[in-house]
């Protein structure tokens, strides 16, 4: 690609009618179409213009605050990443150096970190229930901060992953998608397999498999989501999928069989989370300070676990996929004589490789592995995107701006 690639892009932009500016991104199906739509868009061009070594360095100062209330890595990096790409200072909160370790409530701390914030990412995916509520809560502290003029400007409330959705991650999934199919036209009718997959780990979150049945529906995709019996979901987020299915003219399944869910599949999605009364469980235990009984809670979910070790993309399961249409040079990181796009949110359970059997055979993650880091390449400018969306009421104007005067960024 070019800079010249970015005229259509911007153009089609602008030609959308996003609803975003002074308001927050916590859950994609809560965000319009034209939302999504102006998302890819202007990740697309900032991609563009990060590779063609073009600054993009639209804010003159400016806090961009983060709160990682779990451990992360490329969600992490991508939120610094983004807001360095904008010209913002990155400031994390560290909750046990604050005065939150002394009982600060969240509507106090929420205003006093946003006196020159411009936005604020926030990861609470631990708990069921709570963390889609506690951002939430920031959203509606900040607002009430700017309304009552203690504020200069009011955050944008950006959900770097919650209980209920991933939303950067499966933005960043579908951008990928669009990418490797074409256009997001060229993924209706395609069949997207989400399927759980064996971990010697227990408390993974549900977020990416309710971000990505729920998402991927909303595009007119044949979504599959397949585990063994007892590892489900939160059930909005089910008919969520469903009702987003419906409405675009694709299909929502659900079944026990992951080879059957393999079958003829243009897009794998393996991956393990934890069932969701196990989570509710969890959530329980610790409210109620009961810490002696989660290591029995755990050692029963590893049990449950190891009950599905089958649950594997083996070369076995890949064989059992559609031929892929597109020629490598296309969709870099397939091969070209073949089988379905292996997609994973990373870091995955690799059998022999970071532990002794888990989510992915080694031969099958190491033929896609650089696919995977494309895949999760592009949510440092989905995040820009967002900011840029939620900060900017004519975020195509800026982005035209700076291509007609490009200057270099390094």
């Amino acid at each position: 690609m070019s800079l010249a690639d970015a005229h259509p892009l911007i153009d089609a932009l602008a030609a959308l009618r996003p609803a975003l500016h002074n308001r927050d991104f916590l859950l994609t199906w809560r965000q319009s179409d034209d939302d999504l739509r102006a998302v890819l868009f202007a990740a697309e061009t900032l991609e563009i213009l990060h590779r063609e070594n073009v600054s993009t360095r639209v804010f003159d100062g400016g806090l961009a605050v983060s709160n990682f209330r779990d451990q992360s890595t490329r969600t992490r990096f991508s939120f610094a990443g983004a807001a360095t790409l904008l010209g913002l200072s990155l400031q994390e909160l560290d909750e046990a150096r604050s005065q939150i370790a002394h009982g600060e409530t969240v509507r106090e701390t929420a205003n006093m970190i946003s006196f020159a914030a411009e936005v604020i990412g926030i990861r609470d995916d631990i708990f069921l229930g709570e963390g889609h509520a506690y951002m939430a809560e920031v959203a509606a502290a900040v607002d009430e901060g700017f309304r009552e003029g203690v504020l200069p400007q009011r955050p944008a409330v950006i959900n770097l992953q919650c209980d209920l959705d991933h939303p950067t991650q499966s933005m960043a999934d579908l951008l990928h998608l669009q990418r490797t199919f074409g256009s997001l036209d060229a993924l209706r009718g395609r069949k997207l397999a989400m399927t759980w997959a064996y971990s010697p780990s227990y408390g993974k979150p549900l977020s990416v498999p309710q971000g990505i049945i729920a998402l991927m529906t909303r595009f007119g995709m044949n979504v599959v989501l397949a585990h063994p019996p007892g590892y489900d979901l939160v059930p909005e987020t089910l008919e969520i999928a469903a009702r987003h299915a419906r409405d675009s003219g694709g299909s929502f399944a659900r079944m026990h069989d992951m080879a059957e869910a393999f079958r003829d599949a243009d897009i794998v999605y393996p991956k393990s989370w934890a069932p969701f009364r196990v989570m509710e469980e969890r959530t329980r235990i610790l409210r109620a300070g009961q810490r002696d009984k989660l290591a029995a809670l755990e050692q029963q979910a590893l049990a449950n676990n190891a009950c599905h070790k089958d649950w594997e993309c083996s070369e076995e399961m890949m064989a059992m996929t559609a031929n892929f249409p597109l020629q490598a040079e296309q969709a870099p990181g397939v091969r070209a004589e073949g089988r379905a796009l292996y997609m994973h949110c990373l870091p995955a359970d690799i059998s022999g490789v970071s532990c002794p059997q888990g989510e992915v055979a080694a031969s099958v993650f190491e033929r896609y592995r650089l696919a995977t880091y494309r895949e999760a390449s592009h949510k440092p400018f989905i995040i820009a995107a967002m900011i840029l969306l939620t900060r900017f009421p004519d975020a195509a104007a800026v982005l035209k701006r700076i291509v007609q005067s490009p200057r270099p960024r390094r």
